[in-house]
């Protein structure tokens, strides 16, 4: 059997990254990190990159913002060049994804009662891309690693 496959949340790679104010637990998810890394693979979503991506933009200050910005350019290079701890996933931005959402990506529930209990669509597209790999795949698990207690819960 495979080893167990951990999607990275946006919550986790903003402590990674230590982006401000969103960095709170990045102690605990560095320990967390090493300890992943020996059990299951790691893959980055491309939500956890956009998510990311317009959380750092968002920094007010220009000088923080412009750091972090260096350290995520850096880590996105990393995953190219296959130095990260994690690979990107594959997916395709087509129907089968779209109904998926709509769907609810086998939450139970469809988009419009998720996102009327607060579920944003960036958890929810992270759960359809796990979705799609596991459809994709044979003999394995995957889960997603995040903070947010109401995404867990759909892990």
């Amino acid at each position: 059997m495979a080893r167990p496959v951990s999607f990275v949340d946006t919550s986790v790679l903003c402590n990674l990254l230590a982006v401000p104010h969103m960095d709170q637990d990045r102690k605990s998810v560095l320990t967390e990190l090493t300890e992943r890394r020996k059990s299951h693979d790691l893959i980055l979503p491309v939500t956890a990159v956009i998510e990311t991506g317009n959380h750092i933009a968002q920094i007010a200050d220009g000088r923080l913002r412009r750091s972090c910005a260096e350290r995520f350019s850096e880590v996105l290079r990393m995953v190219v060049e296959r130095k990260a701890p994690w690979t990107l996933n594959h997916v395709e931005w087509d129907a089968v994804h779209l109904l998926d959402l709509i769907g609810g990506a086998g939450t139970g529930s469809t988009l419009v009662e998720l996102a009327s209990q607060r579920l944003g669509c960036g958890d929810l597209s992270i759960l359809a891309e796990r979705n799609r790999y596991l459809e994709r795949t044979s003999g394995t698990t995957a889960e997603v690693w995040t903070l947010d207690e109401q995404l867990a819960s759909y892990s």
